[in-house]
């Protein structure tokens, strides 16, 4: 599932725009899936996904909301508290069997939580990052974003901090962790 490498123009906006399009619709796609290991599957990709997104924006959208957003500061709490959510969520979910009713009710509420996130995101923070930053630091906040994706954690860590300090430094060796258990495991964590 993971978007194509922004091209060389995208920012950091766009990228992680088409990023909660595409989570979103692989999240429709659960719903509508009646095999339940294709679901187990898909609902896998998805939470690697989502934890990928996630850690890309508390090591280096969160940052940059800080320091350039008027109240960027309590933004970025208020984000970092759905992320908790949003994990709580996915941890339940990995923790389903994909055939529990319960797993869908897990994946509506997952549905609703994403798109509420997303929209905060798109409508509020991501123009004001427009205005406050120059398109040239978008654009290789983009670069980062994706480059941190690709070495963060696939799995949920509830106990985790929501830390540009933490993903930095132990962040690439948890993803590591996470990609050997999901290789071992079989689990899918790509589509």
């Amino acid at each position: 599932m993971s978007q194509m490498p922004g091209t060389a123009e995208q920012d950091v906006v766009d990228f992680l725009t088409n990023d909660h399009a595409l989570m979103v619709a692989l999240l429709e796609t659960i719903q509508e899936t009646a095999d339940p290991k294709e679901r187990r599957d898909l609902a896998d990709t998805l939470i690697a996904e989502v934890m990928r997104h996630a850690v890309a924006e508390e090591m280096h959208v969160y940052p940059a909301v800080e320091k350039h957003v008027p109240n960027g500061k309590e933004e970025v709490e208020h984000d970092k508290k759905e992320h908790d959510e949003l994990v709580d969520v996915m941890k339940r979910i990995e923790d389903l069997d994909s055939e529990d009713p319960r797993f869908l009710q897990e994946i509506r509420e997952m549905h609703g939580m994403l798109k509420h996130h997303a929209n905060d995101e798109e409508t509020d923070q991501f123009p004001k990052l427009r205005q406050h930053i120059p398109r040239e630091e978008l654009v290789e906040l983009r670069e980062k974003v994706e480059a941190a994706m690709k070495a963060a954690p696939t799995r949920p860590h509830p106990s985790a901090p929501h830390s540009e300090l933490f993903h930095k430094t132990l962040g690439p060796g948890v993803g590591f962790i996470d990609r050997l258990r999901d290789k071992l495991s079989g689990r899918t964590t790509d589509a």
